[in-house]
């Protein structure tokens, strides 16, 4: 890249877009299974929206070809991938999995390793479940159908698994959750200091891959998340993982706050989620080497009073002081971590 471009680049600051805290607090007012008064301590004026992937136009029709991935002997058709049932590449890299993660249930809800991979790795707008306790995942589910864990603006795949919550039978989710937390640790996420990422193009499933014409631009205080391969994220490739940009100097800052709270900023993290941030019992789970968008969006969620279920009033006041630079050195330092 041209010197005096990255010089040009440099003396713009990124006007990451966001959106009111009192506009997001009028919305979930309005909406009657939100209680008002959950998010009154709200003290941030404003919510990034880079932690929120937006949906996507619909995937345009199948084609007719047979895909495959490196490593594989399986062969599938795009509407293959993306009917009820989740595409199992790697059958042998997993233990059993019960009918709930590669089937489904038609007409109720897909099956759970269609949206979190076969692997429980997941995508930056899901959530990684690989190894999380079955009782923390249990009562995330029994929040969700009880409408007492949303998002803090509109996020297509929280939507969808309230809808799932409320419509996987005991058995199942309890099968679904033994099998994710089966999983042991997985290497999903490299995270690189930079202060220049790619642009980038919103695709299918709220996949953005970087712009073919090799545009940069300033990070800022954000993540930008991106795939290493998009056709094999598209294609469900639980072997094919992400590239995390976070701004230089943000890990090391986000060591100090993980490990001490940054003299009373929060609360060290190591406290409550073990010295290796693997998790210390069922209600503290595993934080570290996960997608650092899908961990942003928790702590804003807990921030804003969005999540407020069973274990909601432990976090939200560890997080409701926390700067949005402050929250961007924090997850990018645990992504960086490994599982």
């Amino acid at each position: 890249m041209n010197r005096g471009f990255q010089v040009a680049l440099a003396m713009f600051a990124v006007a990451g877009t966001t959106v009111s805290v009192a506009t997001f607090q009028a919305g979930m007012q309005a909406n009657s299974h939100m209680s008002g008064e959950s998010h009154a301590e709200v003290r941030q004026s404003v919510i990034p929206t880079w932690p929120y992937p937006p949906d996507s136009p619909p995937s345009p029709p199948d084609n007719g070809r047979l895909y495959r991935v490196p490593g594989s002997t399986k062969e599938y058709r795009m509407n293959q991938v993306y009917a009820d049932g989740a595409p199992d590449w790697f059958p042998e890299m997993h233990p059993q999995a019960p009918a709930p993660v590669l089937y489904g249930v038609p007409g109720k809800y897909f099956a759970c390793g269609s949206c979190h991979l076969m692997n429980g790795a997941g995508k930056p707008d899901m959530q990684s479940l690989n190894g999380l306790p079955v009782a923390y995942m249990q009562q995330q589910l029994e929040d969700m159908k009880n409408d007492l864990r949303h998002t803090s603006m509109e996020e297509p795949g929280a939507d969808h698994m309230i809808l799932v919550s409320k419509a996987v039978s005991g058995p199942d989710a309890k099968a679904a959750l033994e099998y994710f937390h089966s999983i042991g640790p997985i290497k999903w996420i490299r995270v690189v200091e930079s202060r220049f990422v790619p642009k980038t193009i919103l695709g299918e499933h709220s996949v953005s891959y970087p712009d073919p014409s090799g545009a940069v631009e300033p990070l800022g205080d954000r993540i930008v998340e991106l795939p290493q391969s998009y056709e094999r994220t598209l294609l469900r490739d639980p072997t094919s993982g992400f590239v995390a940009y976070v701004p230089p100097g943000s890990i090391a800052k986000g060591k100090v706050l993980v490990e001490t709270g940054g003299n009373g900023r929060t609360v060290a993290c190591i406290i409550c989620h073990g010295v290796d941030l693997r998790g210390l019992n069922d209600n503290m789970p595993p934080i570290a080497g996960r997608s650092p968008t899908a961990t942003a969006r928790q702590i804003y969620d807990f921030k804003t009073g969005a999540r407020h279920g069973k274990d909601s009033t432990m976090m939200k006041p560890l997080v409701e002081q926390l700067s949005d630079e402050e929250i961007v050195d924090i997850v990018a330092y645990l992504a960086s971590r490994p599982q």
